[in-house]
């Protein structure tokens, strides 16, 4: 997942360049690192954090940080040349969703007999789930974001109600008041729902006990066909019906147009987005600033919030790197209270602390807060990024559901088939 300052619905991977490497005045020999090479992503850390961090780092340990912020384009060749290389970084910064795939590599270091340093009994479980391959920890989380329901609180004050919506029961009935209240306005939603916001209906699927896929002896197959995913379908069509007379199309996801943008005209009541989303709406309508707030995707069940696709990052160590036990110190360092204290007031999930205190000083801050220790993670399997890059079948069987091109039974039959097959 892109950084928290920009955070995508999309693959997250690691951010990296060719050049630089840390050195160390052994080779093997025994003596003193003098420097490690740190590379995060563009976008991850404020500077206030890492100028902090690395000045701390040097100062306690006599060690220079070569610190390196890397773009995104190009960063899935440069890690493949990087890690292969006898020179790779000493830290660097993975996408959650593609740490599988790294570790599946041999390239990256197993830290699981180390965990304990890292704050490891403070990990939220859907960001250890995303390191864990076979049963082994190959990094440090770093940190996430998860959607919640961006809502225009003048809006939803006008009709009637009262307060954020506790259960999907009470969001569709204040979706219904929404629309009831701008029926004069033909170019109003209620809710802003494209047809194929899939992070979305993963929250729904989790909610009503489904999952994407299982695996059984090594062999993963998709389960979209399952009672329980088909219920997460209908609650995501109920919701879609609901939203406006005027919809979204039901072939888009919500980066074309960017939801944002169509927030902002001021026609819609409420959005299912991440932290950028309402900062660049705010950015581009500043009179939102005040008329803005969120709450946790709600649950069918009454007073507990659905799960929700934790977007973020990792933190490894090259296998190769030759300066591993500096490193560890670096990602010690970084998993303390101090620096995830300020992650959080940046406007991030901590990677290694459950206390979101600092992350809740915020309306949408508290909403992550509250729903983050129920998040969870795509599939972690080196595979699943097939399903995920490729002609991605979960956006494809909502657009025929929602559309009527195939009936529920097929399309998720269709879906569940292709992911089997993508992950085979």
């Amino acid at each position: 997942m892109k950084g928290w300052r920009g955070l995508a619905a999309g693959a997250a991977a690691l951010a990296v360049a060719v050049s630089g490497c840390g050195t160390s005045t052994n080779s093997g020999s025994g003596t003193e690192t003098k420097e490690i090479t740190v590379w995060l992503m563009d976008g991850s850390a404020p500077t206030t954090l890492t100028d902090a961090l690395n000045k701390e780092f040097e100062s306690a340990n006599g060690i220079k940080v070569k610190y390196e912020v890397q773009k995104w384009t190009g960063i899935q060749e440069k890690l493949t040349t990087a890690l292969a290389s006898n020179t790779p970084p000493d830290v660097i910064e993975l996408g959650n969703t593609q740490t599988a795939s790294f570790a599946d590599t041999n390239t990256l270091a197993d830290l699981t007999a180390d965990a304990s340093q890292f704050n490891g009994g403070e990990w939220l479980g859907g960001l250890k789930d995303s390191l864990t391959l076979n049963g082994k920890q190959y990094g440090v989380p770093f940190y996430a974001a998860n959607r919640t329901v961006i809502y225009r609180t003048d809006l939803l004050q006008a009709a009637g109600v009262a307060k954020p919506p506790a259960s999907r029961a009470e969001w569709i009935d204040a979706i219904n008041k929404l629309k009831a209240a701008n029926a004069s306005n033909p170019d109003f939603q209620a809710l802003y729902l494209p047809g194929q916001s899939w992070y979305f209906l993963l929250s729904l699927i989790w909610d009503e006990g489904g999952d994407i896929a299982k695996q059984d002896g090594g062999k993963w197959t998709g389960t979209l066909d399952t009672p329980q995913a088909k219920a997460g379908f209908e609650a995501y069509k109920a919701l879609y019906d609901a939203s406006a007379t005027k919809k979204a199309p039901a072939d888009i996801d919500e980066a074309k147009p960017q939801q944002m943008e169509v927030f902002g005209t001021g026609n819609v009541g409420m959005m299912i987005g991440l932290p950028w989303e309402l900062a660049g709406a705010v950015k581009a309508k500043a009179d939102l600033k005040d008329k803005t707030s969120a709450f946790p995707i709600p649950s069918k069940k009454a007073g507990s919030t659905a799960p929700v696709f934790l977007g973020g990052s990792n933190l490894a160590i090259p296998a190769g790197s030759k300066n591993a036990d500096a490193a560890k110190k670096y990602l010690a360092l970084l998993s303390s209270k101090k620096y995830q204290d300020m992650l959080a007031e940046g406007g991030a999930v901590p990677g290694t602390s459950k206390d979101t205190s600092k992350l809740g000083s915020t309306p949408l801050g508290k909403a992550m807060a509250e729903s983050s220790p129920n998040g969870k993670v795509t599939p972690v399997t080196p595979k699943w990024a097939a399903v995920e890059a490729g002609q991605n079948p979960l956006k494809d069987a909502l657009t025929a559901y929602l559309t009527g091109a195939k009936t529920l039974d097929q399309a998720t039959k269709d879906a569940s088939d292709a992911v089997t097959k993508a992950m085979g």
